[in-house]
């Protein structure tokens, strides 16, 4: 068995009481986990694997599939306050979705993960502003290496699809 630190970055749910989550961890890079009973009252998951949480996963790697069983949790950092404003929420959404974009399956990226750690910690207390989104996306194109225009938008969206959510961001943020 594997672990690692991890952010979770999206869930879907597979079943009644299973889950497919979406990390990005600092050793493995991002991978797809399925939680098996996870959904269920009693479960050994239960309150650990919410959006953004930072968690401790031990997994076992698949040989057939790009999707690993998760085997343990041990949650690390909640990020609670990220849960008092509906903007902070979708701010840190918006990362997550722009981290999900960018990395490949698996690929180790731990200046993302960290990049991610910071700007998650930082949400926690502060409100979000247009200036800290335009920040993450700077530091996104200098940390892969895809800063060449004038303005880290223009160049990751050469190489990226940019959520639909950027531009309503940029409406309501300070």
């Amino acid at each position: 068995m594997e672990t690692t630190p991890a952010i979770l970055l999206r869930r879907t749910r597979f079943s009644e009481t299973s889950l497919i989550l979406t990390w990005l961890t600092r050793d493995l890079g991002k991978l797809k986990t399925m939680a098996r009973g996870a959904l269920r009252p009693k479960s050994s998951f239960a309150g650990m694997l919410d959006l953004f949480f930072e968690v401790e996963i031990g997994l076992l790697r698949s040989q057939r599939s790009e999707i690993h069983a998760l085997r343990e949790a041990a949650l690390l950092t909640p990020h609670d306050g990220l849960r008092r404003d509906y903007r902070r929420v979708e701010l840190a959404a918006y990362f997550a979705a722009l981290l999900d974009a960018m990395i490949e399956p698996e690929h180790p990226t731990p200046e993302l993960f960290a990049l991610l750690q910071r700007a998650l910690a930082w949400l926690e207390k502060e409100s979000p502003t247009r200036r800290a989104m335009l920040h993450f996306e700077n530091e996104l194109a200098r940390l892969s290496g895809l800063f060449f225009e004038e303005s880290a938008y223009h160049s990751l969206r050469e190489s990226l699809p940019f959520p639909k959510s950027r531009a309503a961001l940029l409406e309501q943020l300070p």
